[in-house]
């Protein structure tokens, strides 16, 4: 499968095609000539995979996304069963549901946000300070593919109109997850996701009798929640506010020393 940008023209085409042209036309050009063209200036890169993203409005997004983190926390620090849990596996279910509870509680509170290209340096201030981009860090920046699946993901939520019953139960699903590895209650776990799924097709055939796909649909919506990664929520929504901090970091000292 081919993977390279579909506005690349060239197999071979330099990934810094700026930076290239001035390099090899400093080996051919006479003297007193310019190295420098500016009659073939390449075009910036519309993919989506490669578009970075952030937000509009960060001050008032991450607010209210730093809001429903603290709920997130604090709907599974309230819940008897899991604080039955040895620490381990505390630990490892916070660490495989976080992201989907906190898009859950996107969800619920009905945050909606927009983006706009990242700002980035300009080519020619890069060559200047001899600033190289880790692949770490370009692998973490937020992506337009990436937001338009959160979105889309908030917005299938928003249409099933979910009570706050339904949301307790589906994050129960989400909290209490079997398949997470290296589970001491592995077995307990699994009996928690079936008791919440139980109590959540209860709650869905109590409050729409009529509607019998209902329950089918929330779980094929909730099983979006895994294309949506972790990076994709820490760097979007609480980058700007925690610096190089570790989210999961913070989160364990909310939930186990507060």
């Amino acid at each position: 499968m081919d993977n390279k940008c579909p506005c690349s023209t060239g197999s071979d085409r330099p990934s810094n095609p700026i930076l290239f042209n001035i390099l090899s036309q400093m080996d051919t050009s006479e003297p007193g000539q310019s190295s420098l063209s500016y009659t073939s200036m390449p075009h910036r890169c519309n993919c989506e995979q490669r578009r970075t993203v952030c937000l509009k409005r960060p001050s008032e997004v991450c607010k209210k996304a730093t809001a429903v983190l603290v709920k997130t926390v604090q709907f599974m620090k309230n819940l008897p069963a899991f604080n039955q849990m040895p620490p381990n596996d505390q630990f490892s279910l916070l660490r495989s549901c976080w992201a989907p509870l906190f898009i859950l509680g996107l969800a619920q509170e009905r945050v909606d946000f927009e983006v706009t290209d990242t700002p980035a340096d300009s080519m020619l201030k890069r060559i200047l300070l001899n600033r190289q981009e880790s692949p770490r860090a370009e692998k973490e920046q937020p992506t337009l593919a990436g937001v338009s699946k959160l979105r889309s993901c908030l917005k299938k939520f928003w249409s099933l109109d979910l009570s706050p019953k339904e949301y307790a139960y589906l994050k129960g699903t989400a909290i209490f997850n079997p398949d997470v590895p290296d589970l001491k209650a592995a077995l307990f776990v699994e009996s928690l996701q079936q008791e919440a799924q139980h109590a959540l097709r209860e709650v869905v055939l109590l409050l729409h009798q009529e509607d019998h796909e209902r329950f089918a649909r929330i779980l094929l919506t909730a099983s979006m929640l895994q294309s949506i990664t972790p990076s994709l929520i820490s760097e979007l929504f609480f980058r700007p506010v925690i610096g190089q901090a570790d989210l999961l970091e913070l989160m364990v000292d909310m939930l186990f020393f507060r």
